[in-house]
């Protein structure tokens, strides 16, 4: 496994969310920077005096009002539905997908995702030094993905569980499934050990 197949399992929280905190962020220090260009008169002494507003940009905005309100206001309703849109983007269910193991019409085989994380999770479960296992299926119907958290007992060989994971449960998946890959983000975390009671 990967760096690049533990992206693709992320792959939505990397892309969209990621490319536009980096864009506004990106903007957000290049009007600082050229605030404080101006502020501190590197670009002249008279651009550093002059008020915020351009004397010449509110002349052309009183003459043409009527346009640069409605250019305002169509500004605005854009900004709130593609900041609404965001939102509710971020805030939906990640889409769990079924597959296709057959498409033949009369004899279709669809797989639901469900039943591929209880699949895999059980599998899981059985290596040596994992206690429990929680799987999910995500992506999408074309290419789908895992992530996989596995608690392991104290003192347990993390890299003979990683090999067992890679080279067992992964390949029997991928094979059943028949996919030439599966991508896999995987967490491995130590489970705690119930608490002893002092007498």
């Amino acid at each position: 496994m990967s760096r690049s197949t533990a992206e693709k399992a992320l792959a939505r929280s990397y892309t969209g969310e990621r490319t536009l905190t980096f864009l506004v962020g990106l903007l957000a220090l290049l009007g600082g920077a050229l605030a404080l260009v101006v502020g501190f008169g590197w670009l002249g002494e008279y651009r550093g005096r002059r008020p915020l507003l351009d004397p010449i940009a509110t002349g052309w905005l009183a003459g043409h009002a009527t346009p640069a309100r409605i250019a305002a206001i169509v500004l605005g309703v854009l900004l709130c539905v593609l900041g609404l849109r965001w939102a509710a983007r971020s805030l939906r269910p990640e889409p769990r997908p079924d597959l296709d193991l057959d498409r033949t019409e009369g004899a279709e085989l669809v797989v639901t995702a469900s039943a591929i994380a209880a699949a895999i999770q059980a599998d899981a479960e059985q290596l040596d030094g994992v206690s429990r296992a929680r799987v999910r299926a995500v992506g999408s119907r074309t290419s789908p993905a895992l992530r996989i958290t596995l608690w392991l007992h104290e003192g347990t060989d993390l890299k003979g569980v990683w090999a067992d994971l890679d080279t067992g449960v992964l390949t029997r998946a991928r094979d059943s499934l028949g996919l030439a890959s599966l991508p896999a983000a995987v967490r491995l975390e130590l489970d705690t050990s119930p608490a002893k009671r002092v007498r």
